[in-house]
């Protein structure tokens, strides 16, 4: 057998310390100067400005891209789900009107090409610069009893911050304010279980292009809306849901005020194709798609209705279409899709 080594067992520590140092030039690109300094260190150190805000409160969140890594590892295709990664927790944070100031990633794999890591970070970078927040560190971690060769898994972990009387958490929420859909990007990053069982092979490459589109990410329009209503954001977005895992029955109603529900009118928007493919191949029923899938809306603010009309005017110029899609009623049923 001769004399064990790491990289006898499958973990190279060479190739692992040359990918780091390729990682610096990439997280370069979404670094603000309150990042202090370069990757490489025990941890990252982030220069937090308190003097910006009045009463700052830090707001942090953690998620993963889940079983859509499945499909991009099918097709070998890994330039966007790094995107999916960001978007899946700075859009979270942004649900309480929080900035996002820093993100952190965790990748662990068994044995991948250099190029496909560079890829996925590269992707992650960009999905940093999209919700202009910092990359400034992250791990690396290569374990092959763990994965299959070709074989990975991400994670990504964000810290933002809000004013403590500007956090929204949907108190303000009262009968008939108004829902506005904002659209989204395809699939995002939830429900690929359930694609990935209706959908054979050939059918999920046939439908690659719709399935991989990177999860939208929504902090610039949102954060310049906030802005928009400094004076009177409390009731302009007076609740902010991301339409991910859960979809409409769980993630719509996190918001809601006890005595409140939610009316969602599923005519007032096209439900794009990809949905409706997926349905007809698995003769899934509709409230199992409307909690799995986000049907094409992405994310939902609720508004007092004399701002709803500027909001989706403003959200337009960002390129993003959004539609009134429902209204708050006083009822103990806290979600009706009619």
């Amino acid at each position: 057998m001769g004399k064990i080594t790491y990289k006898k067992v499958g973990v190279d520590i060479n190739k692992i310390n040359i990918f780091k140092q390729k990682l610096k030039d990439i997280c370069k690109g979404s670094q603000t100067n309150e990042v202090l300094k370069d990757l490489g260190s025990f941890a990252s150190l982030f220069a937090f400005y308190r003097n910006k805000y009045k009463n700052p409160v830090l707001i942090s969140s953690a998620d993963g891209v889940g079983t859509k890594l499945k499909i991009a590892q099918l097709v070998n295709k890994h330039n966007t789900v790094g995107i999916d990664l960001v978007a899946m927790n700075v859009n979270d944070i942004l649900c309480l009107g929080a900035k996002p100031l820093f993100f952190l990633d965790y990748i662990a794999y068994a044995k991948l090409r250099q190029q496909i890591l560079i890829s996925i970070l590269k992707g992650i970078n960009k999905g940093c610069v999209l919700a202009g927040c910092s990359l400034i560190g992250g791990e690396t971690a290569q374990m092959p009893d763990m994965y299959r060769e070709g074989e990975y898994d991400l994670a990504g972990f964000c810290v933002g911050v809000a004013e403590k009387n500007r956090i929204i958490d949907g108190r303000n929420i009262k009968e008939h304010d108004l829902v506005i859909g904002i659209a989204s990007n395809g699939l995002h990053s939830n429900g690929f279980s359930l694609v990935r069982k209706v959908l054979s092979e050939k059918e999920i490459k046939q439908y690659i292009h719709q399935l991989l589109k990177p999860t939208q990410i929504y902090v610039r329009p949102i954060l310049k809306i906030l802005s928009t209503y400094q004076l009177s954001n409390l009731e302009a977005i007076k609740g902010i849901a991301h339409i991910s895992g859960g979809a409409f029955y769980k993630k719509a109603i996190k918001i809601l005020p006890s005595e409140y529900g939610m009316v969602i009118d599923k005519k007032s928007w096209v439900v794009p194709k990809i949905f409706k493919i997926i349905q007809e191949k698995g003769k899934i029923e509709e409230k199992e798609m409307y909690t799995v899938f986000n049907m094409g809306v992405g994310m939902i603010l609720v508004t007092k209705s004399k701002f709803a009309k500027a909001i989706i005017a403003k959200l337009s110029t960002f390129g993003l279409k959004s539609w009134v899609i429902g209204q708050i009623i006083k009822s103990s049923k806290k979600i009706e899709i009619i």
